[in-house]
């Protein structure tokens, strides 16, 4: 069936352009320049029509660089960046002067999975700029990996009932172990009373880690049970690349999400998933 797709979770990096910390020490394949013209045969046999961008680093120029790509790629409907939410008033002067202007700025997102404390974003000062972010309509991404952050991200939803959030990659569902579902699940049924806290089917390749091994049954049970407690209308689906080259390749993870979601839904409910629902979000 062909059917339009927004892959919400695309990454692109460049040494040469921004600092990426978290891969100074990587001896992975992850560990070099990743542009997106490199990514565009495997996209067209991926059937994937518009993609978002979203930030790898905790810098400006990573964002300012993302931006520039999208505004020369056509598909490209959307930018994740950064801001400095430690310092609202830097925020508020980055958005004024740069962002809020610029169409493809859609959102927000820090390496919150990267701090030692997984209440990072429960400071007062982040707090504030989260606020500021909400007013101007903008979302943001939980990048989670720990129960600990969907708990905070339960604090900041009641603090903060206008800002629309994204667990990104599920926020890390217990797939290795194979639980279910355990405290993540707890927590993810009590998230999904909160209308405005969404969740995206995104990384579990990496989640799985099970290298190229990995397939639809083995997510099937995660995605069903976030299917089921957040309602089709509050999902998307990102394919992560290239972090998910660490599971196979692009075209392979997207079959796979495919299959496992087009299995669990009624063609008009996976039409929202897969598109409809990133057009509200993102506000694209």
């Amino acid at each position: 069936m062909v059917r339009k797709i927004t892959d919400t979770h695309i990454h692109i990096w460049d040494f040469d352009k921004a600092r990426y910390a978290w891969l100074e020490n990587d001896l992975s394949i992850l560990n070099r320049n990743y542009e997106l013209d490199e990514l565009e045969e495997e996209r067209l046999q991926a059937g994937i029509t518009a993609g978002i961008l979203v930030q790898s680093a905790n810098n400006s120029e990573d964002t300012d660089w993302m931006l520039a790509v999208a505004a020369k790629t056509a598909w490209i409907r959307g930018v994740v960046g950064w801001l400095p939410l430690q310092n609202p008033e830097a925020t508020a002067r980055l958005l004024a002067e740069k962002y809020i202007q610029d169409p493809l700025f859609r959102g927000v997102r820090h390496l919150i999975h990267n701090e030692e404390d997984p209440a990072w974003l429960l400071q007062e000062t982040v707090l504030e700029s989260l606020a500021l972010i909400a007013s101007h309509g903008l979302t943001y991404d939980l990048v989670g990996t720990l129960p600990a952050h969907i708990e905070t991200a339960l604090t900041v939803a009641r603090k903060i009932p206008g800002l629309r959030m994204v667990f990104d990659h599920l926020n890390q569902p217990p797939l290795v172990i194979r639980e279910r579902f355990g405290r993540w699940g707890a927590l993810m049924q009590e998230a999904a009373g909160y209308p405005h806290l969404w969740i995206k089917i995104s990384g579990l390749g990496a989640t799985a880690q099970k290298g190229e091994d990995w397939l639809a049954a083995d997510i099937m049970p995660y995605v069903e049970f976030a299917l089921n407690q957040f309602g089709a209308d509050r999902c998307l689906c990102g394919g992560d690349w290239p972090v998910s080259l660490l599971a196979g390749s692009y075209a392979r993870t997207w079959k796979i999400y495919r299959e496992a979601i087009e299995g669990l839904l009624q063609p008009e409910e996976a039409d929202k998933v897969f598109y409809l629902n990133a057009q509200y979000f993102y506000g694209l």
